[in-house]
């Protein structure tokens, strides 16, 4: 129980911290001003994107998969995404990816170690692509994001940067975690190798799809807020919505909060003014931001839920892979 409440609280973090910027502004009717001038049609635009956005995502998951053998059909692996995404973007770290190992196991009858790799990899690839924008981003806004919070961001980029290396150096993982694994694995001591070999088969020439399609799907996100921005009225370019969301993104992966929730509008309301506008206009953008590219996918998410609920069993089909 202690555990659990320590957990919420901290998830309650990034909204408090939302509710203290909301508080300390000067005048708090401006955001619900800024949102009541919203056109229509960009936020259509950018809330239809996200289905172009999902579908490279499945594309990528699928070339990750293909690459070990594992021929998984595009609808049901729609559905073990959606699904997957409505569990991730409700709790911190998108934990709800792992989800997509269990669909694996029980359609095609894949080791847990295969699934997970193809999943890991997968996250993989959109933090070494969103480390490269992130880095844009930084020296874009360097007279913003100076003191701790520069110590905090270029900390999570070397972080995220140097942490899958761990992973895909050959040597590193099984001496690092070799005997973690065999302690949990409870007979399973082949898992971690059978991991790691799966891991770095998308390494090399699998990276010269998987990479573009990555960068596809962030341009993707950027267009959309774009698409926010001119729906809101507001002046911004192409290249800085790529900046404010590349480090946004970042952020919001903190275990502070749900999808990025008031972390996201208190580094909006921070920049805003250097780009010419005040700081509600930054958090109605960051809320709208919200609702269009997350809650429109935890919608669109929940429906995959009902129709394509995790499976709770073994259940696979055929015989399960060697």
């Amino acid at each position: 129980m202690p555990r659990k409440l320590a957990r919420i609280a901290l998830r309650s973090i990034g909204p408090a911290l939302l509710a203290i910027v909301v508080w300390r502004m000067k005048d708090r009717g401006a955001i619900v001003e800024v949102l009541g001038r919203a056109t229509l049609a960009p936020l259509v635009l950018a809330v239809a994107l996200n289905a172009i956005n999902v579908h490279l995502k499945v594309i990528r998951w699928d070339v990750l998969l293909r690459t070990r053998g594992i021929h998984y059909p595009q609808r049901r692996a729609w559905g073990a995404f959606m699904t997957s995404l409505y569990l991730g973007m409700l709790t911190p770290g998108r934990v709800g990816d792992v989800l997509r190992v269990q669909y694996l196991r029980h359609d095609l009858g894949v080791p847990y170690a295969e699934g997970l790799a193809s999943v890991v990899m997968d996250r993989f690839c959109d933090l070494y692509v969103l480390v490269a924008f992130v880095a844009v981003g930084v020296a874009r806004y360097s007279s913003v994001v100076v003191g701790q919070l520069a110590w905090i961001t270029w900390l999570a980029v070397a972080l995220t940067a140097l942490g899958p290396l761990v992973f895909l150096v050959p040597g590193l993982a099984e001496g690092t975690m070799g005997a973690v694994y065999r302690r949990l694995a409870k007979g399973d001591e082949a898992g971690l190798a059978r991991f790691l070999e799966a891991l770095r088969a998308n390494v090399g020439r699998p990276l010269l799809v998987t990479i573009p399609l990555t960068v596809a799907t962030f341009v993707v996100n950027y267009i959309q807020g774009w698409l926010i921005a001119r729906s809101l009225g507001l002046d911004i370019g192409i290249f800085d919505v790529t900046c404010l969301l590349a480090i946004a993104n970042l952020l919001g992966l903190l275990p502070i909060s749900i999808s990025g929730v008031g972390v996201r509008e208190a580094f909006f309301a921070l920049v805003f003014p250097v780009l010419g506008y005040r700081p509600e206009a930054g958090v109605s953008f960051g809320l709208l931001v919200f609702v269009v590219i997350y809650l429109a996918i935890v919608l669109a998410g929940a429906v995959s839920w009902q129709m394509a609920p995790p499976p709770t069993g073994p259940g696979a089909v055929g015989t399960p892979r060697p």
